[in-house]
C-alpha cells in the first residue's frame, strides 16, 4: 500500500472487482469527458487475470478506508502512461490530486524510467489542473484520438520527467501489502 497524508493507493485484489465492474458500468463515474464503458464482472475479472507485468490497477482510499476511486498505470511502448478517476462526491477535495502525486512517487522510486504521461480531454479542466499540481506539463493535442459519446474528440497530452520531479513530493512510506 502506498501512504499519503490523506489518501492512500493500494493495488487492486479480486474481491475489489466487483465494487470497480459496478463504478465502471456506472456513466457517471468516468463522466461527460470519457467512453462509456460496460463490463461484465466476467470480462474485468480476464482483463485483471491477463493484466501485462508492469500495468497495475489500484484502489484509491480515504484513511478511514472508503474506496472512493481508482487508478492505473501502464506500459506504453518504453514510458508509463496513467490514468485516474473519483466517484464524483469525492471530487474537488484534492484527493485525486494527491493520488497522482503518490503514483508518481512510486513510479519514479520504483521503476527505470524517464518519464510518465497522461492523456486528458482538453474540455476536462479539473484534470488538467490535478495534472499541473502534480507537476507535469501540457505537451500537446493529439487531435481526434477518441471516441466520446458518438463524437471524436481530440486529447491533451501531459507528461512529467524524471529530471522534473527530482524527489518524492508525498509518498510517506510504502506498507506490505
Amino acid at each position: 500500500m502506498l501512504e499519503g497524508k490523506n489518501v492512500n493507493l493500494r493495488v487492486v485484489e479480486k474481491e475489489d472487482l466487483p465494487q470497480l465492474a459496478e463504478w465502471i458500468n456506472d456513466p457517471d463515474f468516468y463522466g461527460e469527458y470519457e467512453p462509456l464503458i460496460q463490463v461484465t464482472r466476467v470480462e474485468l475479472e480476464k482483463q485483471y487475470d491477463n493484466l501485462l507485468s508492469e500495468e497495475r490497477w489500484f484502489i484509491v482510499e480515504k484513511k478511514d478506508g472508503s474506496s472512493i476511486g481508482g487508478m492505473s498505470h501502464f506500459p506504453e511502448g518504453k514510458l508509463i502512461e496513467i490514468g485516474y478517476t473519483l466517484i464524483p462526491g469525492e471530487r474537488g477535495k484534492s484527493y485525486c490530486t494527491e493520488a497522482v502525486k503518490l503514483m508518481i512517487d512510486y513510479l519514479f522510486l520504483s521503476k527505470n524510467i524517464i518519464r510518465v504521461q497522461a492523456p486528458t480531454d482538453p474540455r476536462n479542466i479539473s484534470s488538467q489542473r490535478v495534472l499541473e499540481k502534480a507537476g507535469f506539463k501540457k505537451e500537446a493535442i493529439v487531435r481526434k484520438s477518441n471516441v466520446i459519446r458518438g463524437k471524436w474528440r481530440d486529447r491533451a497530452l501531459y507528461s512529467i520527467l524524471r529530471k522534473e520531479w527530482k524527489e518524492p513530493k508525498i509518498l510517506t512510506k510504502t506498507a506490505p501489502g
